[in-house]
Protein backbone atom coordinates (compact mmCIF):
# COMPACT_ATOMS: atom_id res chain seq x y z
CA UNK A 1 0.00 0.00 0.00
CA UNK A 2 1.19 3.29 -0.74
CA UNK A 3 1.84 5.29 1.97
CA UNK A 4 -0.22 8.98 1.84
CA UNK A 5 1.91 11.95 1.79
CA UNK A 6 2.16 14.53 4.53
CA UNK A 7 2.71 17.51 2.06
CA UNK A 8 -0.36 18.34 0.37
CA UNK A 9 -1.52 20.94 -1.84
CA UNK A 10 -4.91 21.59 0.40
CA UNK A 11 -2.17 21.69 3.00
CA UNK A 12 -0.02 24.61 1.51
CA UNK A 13 -2.50 26.54 0.96
CA UNK A 14 -3.98 26.02 3.92
CA UNK A 15 -1.07 26.92 5.55
CA UNK A 16 -0.91 30.35 3.16
CA UNK A 17 -4.36 31.69 4.16
CA UNK A 18 -3.32 31.30 8.41
CA UNK A 19 -0.12 32.82 7.97
CA UNK A 20 -1.62 36.05 6.43
CA UNK A 21 -4.54 36.12 8.07
CA UNK A 22 -2.69 35.41 11.32
CA UNK A 23 0.14 38.27 10.72
CA UNK A 24 -2.55 40.54 10.02
CA UNK A 25 -4.31 39.59 13.53
CA UNK A 26 -1.16 39.84 15.23
CA UNK A 27 -0.32 43.16 14.91
CA UNK A 28 -2.81 44.84 16.68
CA UNK A 29 -0.99 44.92 19.79
CA UNK A 30 1.58 47.26 17.80
CA UNK A 31 -1.38 50.09 17.00
CA UNK A 32 -2.45 50.06 21.16
CA UNK A 33 0.02 53.41 21.43
CA UNK A 34 -0.38 55.40 17.89
CA UNK A 35 -4.37 54.91 18.24
CA UNK A 36 -4.78 56.15 21.54
CA UNK A 37 -1.95 58.98 20.97
CA UNK A 38 -4.13 59.98 17.93
CA UNK A 39 -7.30 60.55 19.81
CA UNK A 40 -6.35 60.90 23.71
CA UNK A 41 -8.10 57.67 24.48
CA UNK A 42 -7.60 55.51 27.50
CA UNK A 43 -5.76 52.58 26.71
CA UNK A 44 -9.02 50.40 28.13
CA UNK A 45 -10.74 51.94 24.47
CA UNK A 46 -8.63 50.22 21.98
CA UNK A 47 -8.15 47.77 24.38
CA UNK A 48 -12.09 47.02 24.21
CA UNK A 49 -11.59 47.28 20.78
CA UNK A 50 -9.23 44.51 20.45
CA UNK A 51 -11.19 42.19 22.99
CA UNK A 52 -14.43 42.41 21.18
CA UNK A 53 -12.28 41.13 18.22
CA UNK A 54 -11.49 38.43 20.00
CA UNK A 55 -14.64 37.28 21.27
CA UNK A 56 -16.48 37.66 17.63
CA UNK A 57 -13.80 35.52 16.18
CA UNK A 58 -14.66 32.59 18.84
CA UNK A 59 -18.72 33.34 18.47
CA UNK A 60 -18.21 32.79 15.04
CA UNK A 61 -15.93 30.37 14.75
CA UNK A 62 -18.67 27.18 15.53
CA UNK A 63 -20.94 29.64 13.44
CA UNK A 64 -18.10 29.38 10.20
CA UNK A 65 -17.48 25.64 11.24
CA UNK A 66 -21.58 24.85 10.32
CA UNK A 67 -21.38 26.90 6.56
CA UNK A 68 -18.63 25.41 5.74
CA UNK A 69 -19.72 21.81 5.91
CA UNK A 70 -23.01 23.58 5.03
CA UNK A 71 -22.24 25.44 2.23
CA UNK A 72 -18.48 24.22 1.42
CA UNK A 73 -15.64 25.10 2.75
CA UNK A 74 -14.57 28.05 0.16
CA UNK A 75 -17.68 29.89 0.12
CA UNK A 76 -17.16 30.13 4.08
CA UNK A 77 -13.44 31.37 3.67
CA UNK A 78 -14.61 33.93 0.90
CA UNK A 79 -17.21 35.34 3.27
CA UNK A 80 -14.90 35.59 5.92
CA UNK A 81 -12.16 37.44 3.86
CA UNK A 82 -14.66 40.05 3.10
CA UNK A 83 -15.62 40.79 6.42
CA UNK A 84 -12.43 40.49 7.77
CA UNK A 85 -11.10 43.10 4.78
CA UNK A 86 -14.48 45.43 5.32
CA UNK A 87 -13.52 45.43 9.26
CA UNK A 88 -10.20 46.69 8.44
CA UNK A 89 -11.08 49.36 5.72
CA UNK A 90 -14.14 50.65 7.76
CA UNK A 91 -11.78 50.57 10.88
CA UNK A 92 -9.08 52.89 9.19
CA UNK A 93 -12.30 55.66 9.33
CA UNK A 94 -13.67 55.26 12.34
CA UNK A 95 -12.84 58.15 14.62
CA UNK A 96 -14.74 57.02 17.81
CA UNK A 97 -14.02 53.92 20.43
CA UNK A 98 -17.66 52.73 19.60
CA UNK A 99 -16.92 52.66 15.83
CA UNK A 100 -13.81 50.83 16.37
CA UNK A 101 -15.20 48.22 18.69
CA UNK A 102 -18.14 47.56 16.42
CA UNK A 103 -16.21 46.92 13.41
CA UNK A 104 -14.06 44.66 15.57
CA UNK A 105 -17.13 42.76 15.45
CA UNK A 106 -16.52 42.12 11.74
CA UNK A 107 -13.14 41.66 11.84
CA UNK A 108 -13.62 38.78 14.31
CA UNK A 109 -16.14 37.01 12.20
CA UNK A 110 -13.57 37.48 9.36
CA UNK A 111 -10.82 36.09 11.14
CA UNK A 112 -13.25 32.92 12.19
CA UNK A 113 -13.40 32.43 8.40
CA UNK A 114 -10.30 32.79 7.65
CA UNK A 115 -8.54 30.88 11.05
CA UNK A 116 -8.28 27.69 12.41
CA UNK A 117 -11.62 26.36 12.94
CA UNK A 118 -12.11 26.08 9.20
CA UNK A 119 -9.06 25.78 8.00
CA UNK A 120 -7.81 22.63 10.21
CA UNK A 121 -10.70 21.14 9.74
CA UNK A 122 -10.15 21.17 5.85
CA UNK A 123 -6.37 19.95 6.51
CA UNK A 124 -7.42 17.50 9.13
CA UNK A 125 -10.32 15.85 6.51
CA UNK A 126 -7.22 15.50 3.76
CA UNK A 127 -4.80 13.94 6.05
CA UNK A 128 -4.54 10.44 6.59
CA UNK A 129 -5.02 9.27 10.06
CA UNK A 130 -1.13 8.65 10.47
CA UNK A 131 -0.43 12.08 9.05
CA UNK A 132 -3.02 14.60 10.95
CA UNK A 133 -1.36 15.16 13.96
CA UNK A 134 1.53 16.33 12.16
CA UNK A 135 -0.13 18.12 9.11
CA UNK A 136 -2.27 19.63 12.19
CA UNK A 137 0.89 21.12 13.70
CA UNK A 138 2.23 22.21 9.85
CA UNK A 139 -0.52 23.72 9.83
CA UNK A 140 -0.63 25.48 12.85
CA UNK A 141 3.02 26.40 12.77
CA UNK A 142 1.86 28.83 9.34
CA UNK A 143 -0.08 31.14 11.58
CA UNK A 144 3.13 31.54 13.77
CA UNK A 145 5.10 32.39 10.62
CA UNK A 146 2.10 35.08 10.05
CA UNK A 147 3.14 36.45 13.80
CA UNK A 148 6.75 36.52 12.98
CA UNK A 149 6.41 38.81 10.10
CA UNK A 150 3.01 40.80 11.55
CA UNK A 151 4.08 42.71 14.27
CA UNK A 152 7.74 43.66 12.96
CA UNK A 153 6.12 44.71 9.50
CA UNK A 154 3.18 46.85 10.96
CA UNK A 155 6.21 48.27 13.14
CA UNK A 156 8.31 48.89 9.97
CA UNK A 157 5.34 50.39 7.68
CA UNK A 158 4.25 53.11 10.79
CA UNK A 159 7.35 54.60 10.04
CA UNK A 160 6.15 55.47 6.66
CA UNK A 161 2.53 55.30 6.75
CA UNK A 162 -0.58 56.39 8.73
CA UNK A 163 -2.32 53.29 10.74
CA UNK A 164 -5.09 53.99 8.73
CA UNK A 165 -3.19 53.61 6.01
CA UNK A 166 -1.37 50.22 7.16
CA UNK A 167 -5.06 48.99 8.23
CA UNK A 168 -6.25 49.68 4.21
CA UNK A 169 -2.94 47.80 3.11
CA UNK A 170 -3.86 44.55 5.29
CA UNK A 171 -6.91 44.95 4.10
CA UNK A 172 -5.72 44.13 0.54
CA UNK A 173 -3.19 41.27 1.63
CA UNK A 174 -6.24 39.45 3.18
CA UNK A 175 -8.14 39.14 -0.11
CA UNK A 176 -4.95 38.32 -1.87
CA UNK A 177 -4.87 35.14 0.23
CA UNK A 178 -8.22 34.54 -1.95
CA UNK A 179 -5.55 33.33 -4.79
CA UNK A 180 -4.90 30.01 -2.93
CA UNK A 181 -8.92 29.27 -3.19
CA UNK A 182 -8.64 26.16 -5.94
CA UNK A 183 -6.18 24.29 -4.09
CA UNK A 184 -8.96 23.46 -1.31
CA UNK A 185 -10.27 20.30 -2.83
CA UNK A 186 -10.28 18.83 0.77
CA UNK A 187 -12.30 15.23 0.47
CA UNK A 188 -14.85 14.74 3.41
CA UNK A 189 -13.01 11.41 4.70
CA UNK A 190 -14.89 10.08 7.01
CA UNK A 191 -16.33 6.75 8.70
CA UNK A 192 -19.33 5.48 7.30
CA UNK A 193 -20.61 5.86 11.36
CA UNK A 194 -20.18 9.22 11.15
CA UNK A 195 -21.34 9.96 7.70
CA UNK A 196 -24.64 8.54 8.92
CA UNK A 197 -24.84 10.88 11.71
CA UNK A 198 -26.59 14.46 11.53
CA UNK A 199 -24.64 17.34 13.42
CA UNK A 200 -27.23 17.42 16.33
CA UNK A 201 -26.77 13.95 17.40
CA UNK A 202 -22.98 14.45 17.14
CA UNK A 203 -23.04 17.87 19.16
CA UNK A 204 -25.78 16.44 21.82
CA UNK A 205 -23.11 13.66 22.44
CA UNK A 206 -20.10 15.97 22.98
CA UNK A 207 -21.92 17.91 25.43
CA UNK A 208 -22.80 14.97 27.60
CA UNK A 209 -19.52 13.96 27.25
CA UNK A 210 -17.67 15.37 30.59
CA UNK A 211 -14.63 15.20 28.67
CA UNK A 212 -15.59 17.45 26.21
CA UNK A 213 -16.77 20.34 28.66
CA UNK A 214 -12.94 19.60 30.45
CA UNK A 215 -11.22 20.22 27.15
CA UNK A 216 -13.85 23.28 26.47
CA UNK A 217 -13.26 24.89 30.18
CA UNK A 218 -9.30 23.80 29.67
CA UNK A 219 -8.65 25.97 25.99
CA UNK A 220 -9.83 29.17 28.27
CA UNK A 221 -6.61 30.50 29.68
CA UNK A 222 -4.92 29.28 26.36
CA UNK A 223 -7.02 32.09 24.85
CA UNK A 224 -6.50 34.34 27.82
CA UNK A 225 -2.49 34.40 27.63
CA UNK A 226 -2.03 34.58 24.50
CA UNK A 227 -4.66 37.28 23.60
CA UNK A 228 -3.15 39.10 26.65
CA UNK A 229 0.09 38.93 25.42
CA UNK A 230 -0.70 39.87 21.91
CA UNK A 231 -2.31 42.95 22.59
CA UNK A 232 -0.70 44.31 25.55
CA UNK A 233 3.17 42.83 25.21
CA UNK A 234 4.55 45.39 22.92
CA UNK A 235 3.06 47.99 25.30
CA UNK A 236 4.32 46.34 28.68
CA UNK A 237 8.04 45.73 26.58
CA UNK A 238 7.52 49.95 25.76
CA UNK A 239 6.77 51.39 29.14
CA UNK A 240 8.38 48.27 31.90
CA UNK A 241 11.07 47.42 30.10
CA UNK A 242 15.05 48.90 31.20
CA UNK A 243 16.80 50.98 28.71
CA UNK A 244 18.73 49.10 25.41
CA UNK A 245 22.15 49.83 25.58
CA UNK A 246 23.83 51.23 22.76
CA UNK A 247 26.55 48.68 22.78
CA UNK A 248 24.97 45.98 22.99
CA UNK A 249 23.83 43.35 20.49
CA UNK A 250 20.29 44.32 19.91
CA UNK A 251 21.40 48.03 19.01
CA UNK A 252 23.59 46.33 16.54
CA UNK A 253 20.71 44.91 14.80
CA UNK A 254 18.65 48.22 14.68
CA UNK A 255 16.56 47.21 18.16
CA UNK A 256 17.86 50.68 20.25
CA UNK A 257 14.18 51.59 21.79
CA UNK A 258 11.82 49.11 24.00
CA UNK A 259 9.45 50.12 21.20
CA UNK A 260 11.09 48.16 18.67
CA UNK A 261 11.70 45.39 21.33
CA UNK A 262 8.14 45.20 22.20
CA UNK A 263 6.97 44.38 18.46
CA UNK A 264 10.34 42.25 17.62
CA UNK A 265 8.92 40.50 20.96
CA UNK A 266 6.17 39.12 19.18
CA UNK A 267 8.08 38.13 16.35
CA UNK A 268 10.49 36.23 18.43
CA UNK A 269 7.46 34.09 19.97
CA UNK A 270 6.32 33.40 16.45
CA UNK A 271 9.54 31.98 15.72
CA UNK A 272 9.86 29.96 18.45
CA UNK A 273 5.93 28.57 18.20
CA UNK A 274 7.18 27.13 14.63
CA UNK A 275 9.25 25.12 16.32
CA UNK A 276 7.10 24.33 19.38
CA UNK A 277 3.94 23.71 17.30
CA UNK A 278 5.52 21.48 14.78
CA UNK A 279 7.19 19.35 17.81
CA UNK A 280 3.62 18.55 18.91
CA UNK A 281 2.33 17.87 16.50
CA UNK A 282 4.97 15.10 16.17
CA UNK A 283 4.47 14.20 19.41
CA UNK A 284 1.32 13.88 19.33
CA UNK A 285 0.69 11.10 17.07
CA UNK A 286 2.95 8.87 19.35
CA UNK A 287 2.20 10.22 22.95
CA UNK A 288 -1.23 10.71 25.37
CA UNK A 289 -2.24 14.34 24.02
CA UNK A 290 -3.88 15.44 27.71
CA UNK A 291 -0.73 14.48 28.83
CA UNK A 292 1.16 16.73 26.17
CA UNK A 293 -1.11 20.03 26.76
CA UNK A 294 -0.74 19.46 30.76
CA UNK A 295 2.96 20.11 30.64
CA UNK A 296 2.06 22.67 28.07
CA UNK A 297 -0.09 24.67 30.59
CA UNK A 298 2.25 23.99 33.31
CA UNK A 299 5.43 25.27 31.13
CA UNK A 300 3.52 28.25 30.77
CA UNK A 301 2.70 29.07 34.46
CA UNK A 302 5.74 28.57 35.60
CA UNK A 303 7.95 30.48 32.52
CA UNK A 304 4.79 33.56 33.23
CA UNK A 305 5.16 33.30 37.24
CA UNK A 306 9.51 33.67 37.03
CA UNK A 307 9.39 36.22 33.99
CA UNK A 308 7.23 38.66 36.04
CA UNK A 309 8.99 38.16 39.55
CA UNK A 310 12.47 38.58 37.56
CA UNK A 311 13.68 42.66 36.45
CA UNK A 312 12.62 43.52 33.09
CA UNK A 313 15.31 43.59 30.92
CA UNK A 314 15.61 43.53 27.36
CA UNK A 315 17.32 39.56 27.67
CA UNK A 316 14.57 38.44 30.12
CA UNK A 317 11.79 39.69 27.36
CA UNK A 318 13.57 37.99 24.37
CA UNK A 319 14.29 34.26 26.67
CA UNK A 320 10.11 34.83 27.92
CA UNK A 321 9.38 35.04 24.33
CA UNK A 322 11.51 32.29 23.15
CA UNK A 323 9.89 30.43 25.89
CA UNK A 324 6.61 31.34 25.60
CA UNK A 325 6.47 30.68 21.98
CA UNK A 326 7.63 27.70 22.37
CA UNK A 327 4.43 26.61 24.16
CA UNK A 328 2.52 29.11 22.24
CA UNK A 329 -0.07 27.78 19.96
CA UNK A 330 1.33 23.75 20.85
CA UNK A 331 -2.26 23.52 22.47
CA UNK A 332 -3.93 24.12 18.88
CA UNK A 333 -2.67 20.67 17.38
CA UNK A 334 -3.25 18.35 19.98
CA UNK A 335 -6.32 20.18 20.91
CA UNK A 336 -7.82 20.14 17.70
CA UNK A 337 -6.41 16.66 17.19
CA UNK A 338 -7.89 15.15 20.61
CA UNK A 339 -11.31 16.50 19.15
CA UNK A 340 -10.88 14.55 15.98
CA UNK A 341 -9.71 11.82 17.60
CA UNK A 342 -12.60 11.71 20.27
CA UNK A 343 -15.59 12.56 18.36
CA UNK A 344 -14.78 12.06 14.72
CA UNK A 345 -13.99 14.39 11.67
CA UNK A 346 -16.96 14.57 9.87
CA UNK A 347 -17.97 18.04 12.02
CA UNK A 348 -14.99 18.17 13.17
CA UNK A 349 -14.79 22.40 11.68
CA UNK A 350 -18.20 22.94 14.43
CA UNK A 351 -16.92 20.73 17.36
CA UNK A 352 -13.25 22.35 17.29
CA UNK A 353 -15.24 25.72 16.66
CA UNK A 354 -17.59 25.63 20.02
CA UNK A 355 -14.52 24.48 21.79
CA UNK A 356 -12.59 27.45 20.36
CA UNK A 357 -15.43 29.55 21.55
CA UNK A 358 -13.76 29.01 25.16
CA UNK A 359 -10.40 30.20 24.07
CA UNK A 360 -11.99 33.46 22.62
CA UNK A 361 -13.53 34.08 26.17
CA UNK A 362 -10.42 33.66 27.60
CA UNK A 363 -9.37 36.38 24.83
CA UNK A 364 -11.50 38.67 25.67
CA UNK A 365 -11.00 38.55 29.12
CA UNK A 366 -7.08 38.87 28.84
CA UNK A 367 -7.33 42.05 26.20
CA UNK A 368 -10.20 44.00 28.06
CA UNK A 369 -8.59 43.42 31.76
CA UNK A 370 -5.29 44.50 30.62
CA UNK A 371 -6.39 47.82 29.42
CA UNK A 372 -8.97 48.05 32.44
CA UNK A 373 -6.75 47.44 34.92
CA UNK A 374 -4.31 49.24 33.50
CA UNK A 375 -6.10 52.20 33.18
CA UNK A 376 -6.95 51.91 36.89
CA UNK A 377 -3.65 50.16 38.29
CA UNK A 378 -0.98 51.91 35.93
CA UNK A 379 0.28 48.64 35.34
CA UNK A 380 -0.40 45.06 34.48
CA UNK A 381 1.03 43.43 37.38
CA UNK A 382 -2.91 41.80 38.70
CA UNK A 383 -3.91 40.49 35.11
CA UNK A 384 -0.45 39.07 34.50
CA UNK A 385 -1.02 36.93 38.06
CA UNK A 386 -4.47 35.98 36.73
CA UNK A 387 -2.63 34.70 33.73
CA UNK A 388 -0.83 32.54 36.18
CA UNK A 389 -3.50 31.03 37.91
CA UNK A 390 -5.85 30.55 35.07
CA UNK A 391 -2.39 28.55 33.41
CA UNK A 392 -2.12 26.44 36.41
CA UNK A 393 -5.85 25.43 35.96
CA UNK A 394 -5.71 24.39 32.51
CA UNK A 395 -2.97 22.19 33.26
CA UNK A 396 -5.04 20.38 36.04
CA UNK A 397 -8.69 20.11 34.44
CA UNK A 398 -6.66 17.89 31.32
CA UNK A 399 -5.83 15.07 33.42
CA UNK A 400 -9.39 13.82 33.94
CA UNK A 401 -9.84 13.46 30.17
CA UNK A 402 -10.96 10.27 28.63
CA UNK A 403 -8.90 9.99 25.42
CA UNK A 404 -10.68 7.11 23.34
CA UNK A 405 -12.97 7.38 20.42
CA UNK A 406 -16.24 7.44 20.63
CA UNK A 407 -17.28 6.50 16.86
CA UNK A 408 -16.13 3.55 14.47
CA UNK A 409 -12.86 3.95 13.13
CA UNK A 410 -13.33 1.94 9.64
CA UNK A 411 -14.78 2.84 7.12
Amino acid sequence: MTKAPLITPVLIAGCAILMFSFAVRASFGVFQIPVAAEFGWARAEFSLAIAIQNLAWGIGQPIFGALAERFGDRRAIIGGALLYAAGLVLSAYAITPGQHQLLAILIGFGIAGTGFGVILAIVGRASSPENRSMALGIATAAGSAGQVIGAPTAEWLLQSYSWQTVFIIFAAVILATLAALPFLRSPRLATRAELEESLGTVLVRAFKDPSYTLIFLGFFSCGYQLAFITAHFPAFVTELCSPIDSSSLLAGLGITTTSALGAVSIAVIGIFNIAGTLTAGYLGKRYTKKYLLFWIYVGRTVAAATFILLPITPVSVLVFSAVMGSLWLATVPLTSGLVAHIYGIRYMGTLYGVVFLSHQIGGFLGVWLGGKMYDLNGGYGLVWWIGVGVGAFSAIVHLPIRERQMVASTA
